[in-house]
C-alpha cells in the first residue's frame, strides 16, 4: 500500500508559516534541494488543500530561478494532483477534486498502484488527515528560527500520535531533518 508522506518545513517553535503567511525563513540550499529531489523520486501524487493548490499546484518557476527549482517543479507538475475543497465552483483541470468523505477517498488513493503520495498542505488538510490517522510518514525540516507566532503544524490534534524515529539528518545550515513513521 502506498504511503502518505507529510514533508514540510517547521520553525523550532512549531509553526509552518509566520503570522502573515510568510515562509521567507525557510532555508533552501543545495543540501535541502538534494533532499527534496530524493522525495520527488519517491512520489507520483501530491495532495493539496485549495489555497495551497492555488499558490503552488501549477507553480512555474521564473526563467531566473535556480536549476533545482526548475527541475523540482518540473517533476511535481507532471504528477497526479488531488485537491481538497468544499467549494462547489472550484475547478482544477487535470486534478482530482475531493469535496467530502476524505477518509474513504484517501484510503482508496493509497490502495491504488503507484509510488508514495506527498501531503503538501495546507494546514487544514494536514490536520484533517492526521485526525483520520492517514499520515504514514512525518518528515519535518526543523529550521533554526523561532517565529513566536504563526500557523502551528499540529492544530486540532485531539489524540496522541505515537511515532517511531527512523533517522535524523543535520544540515550544515543548522536545519535538522526528523524522519518518523507511525508506530
Amino acid at each position: 500500500m502506498r504511503k502518505i508522506i507529510l514533508d514540510l518545513a517547521v520553525s523550532l517553535d512549531g509553526f509552518i508559516e509566520g503570522e502573515n503567511g510568510e515562509i521567507d525563513w525557510c532555508i533552501l540550499d543545495e543540501e535541502v534541494a538534494e533532499e527534496l529531489l530524493k522525495l520527488a523520486s519517491r512520489i507520483d501524487s501530491v495532495l493539496y488543500g485549495r489555497i495551497s493548490y492555488d499558490g503552488y499546484g501549477n507553480y512555474t518557476p521564473a526563467e531566473t530561478a535556480s536549476d533545482f527549482e526548475k527541475q523540482f517543479y518540473g517533476q511535481i507538475n507532471q504528477m497526479h494532483k488531488v485537491v481538497f475543497t468544499r467549494k462547489e465552483e472550484f475547478n482544477a483541470p487535470g486534478a482530482t477534486i475531493i469535496r467530502d468523505n476524505i477518509k474513504v477517498a484517501v484510503t482508496q488513493l493509497k490502495s491504488q498502484p503507484g509510488k508514495d503520495i506527498w501531503l503538501f498542505g495546507g494546514a487544514s488538510l494536514i490536520s484533517a488527515l492526521i485526525a483520520e490517522d492517514l499520515v504514514d510518514e512525518y518528515r519535518l525540516a526543523v529550521h533554526p528560527v523561532v517565529l513566536g507566532a504563526g500557523k502551528p503544524l499540529f492544530s486540532n490534534v485531539k489524540e496522541r500520535i505515537n511515532l517511531s524515529l527512523t533517522h535524523t539528518r543535520a544540515f550544515s545550515s543548522g536545519l535538522v531533518g526528523l524522519y518518523y513513521q507511525r508506530a
